[in-house]
């Protein structure tokens, strides 16, 4: 009998079933999609069988890596689709969406960094020499965020706090505790009246 040359339009259905619906339908459900009838088990078990059916199997092999090539997550082609994403968001005037989506982008291209920093140890408890230091490192660190604050300015406001901190044993204690909200002031217009009663 010998090995067919070609492959049936019911065995080409049969292996596009197999690979499209991977996980949501077996071999037998894919052999009677295809039109196999009552012996659709034994015939997914067929078809499958390299020895039986070698062109069917190279066949669905063909399409697995097809299929594997066309949704492969690549760092082009995910950029890509990000930026489709922002396109269609922007037309429609989904701002946030278009928004995720570019920071999406950047992301991806390592322009975000998260960074986590996490300080131990206490100012009070560093000596001048040292708050110096560590004042000058800061303010390397944070240049571009501070544009406009003096460093003079910056290093006696953070001397007068910690010595007071280190004068004054309650200004310590003072420090340490959170601030409790503290009640609005009452909002009065130029009538002398005010704005937010619901009087008419």
């Amino acid at each position: 009998m010998g090995v067919p040359k070609r492959l049936t339009e019911k065995q080409i259905k049969f292996a596009q079933l197999v690979v499209s619906n991977e996980g949501r339908m077996n071999g037998t459900e894919c052999a009677r999609e295809a039109g196999y009838g009552e012996a659709c088990r034994i015939r997914a078990y067929e078809l499958q069988n390299p020895k039986r059916y070698p062109l069917v199997v190279k066949y669905i092999g063909e399409l697995r890596a097809e299929n594997q090539k066309k949704y492969d997550v690549t760092y082009g082609r995910h950029i890509t689709e990000l930026a489709k994403i922002r396109q269609e968001a922007l037309k429609k005037g989904a701002w946030s969406a278009a928004v995720n989506a570019e920071v999406a982008r950047g992301k991806a291209a390592g322009l975000y960094i998260e960074q986590k920093i996490i300080r131990t140890g206490k100012l009070d408890d560093l000596s001048e020499d040292e708050l110096e230091k560590r004042m000058a490192e800061i303010i390397d660190q944070y240049a571009p965020i501070l544009e406009g604050v003096e460093e003079k300015d910056l290093k006696a406001k953070v001397k007068e706090k910690q010595k007071q901190i280190r004068l004054n044993p309650k200004e310590k204690e003072k420090s340490k505790k959170t601030k409790s909200l503290q009640p609005m002031k009452k909002v009065i217009d130029d009538n002398g009246s005010d704005p937010t009663s619901t009087s008419s």
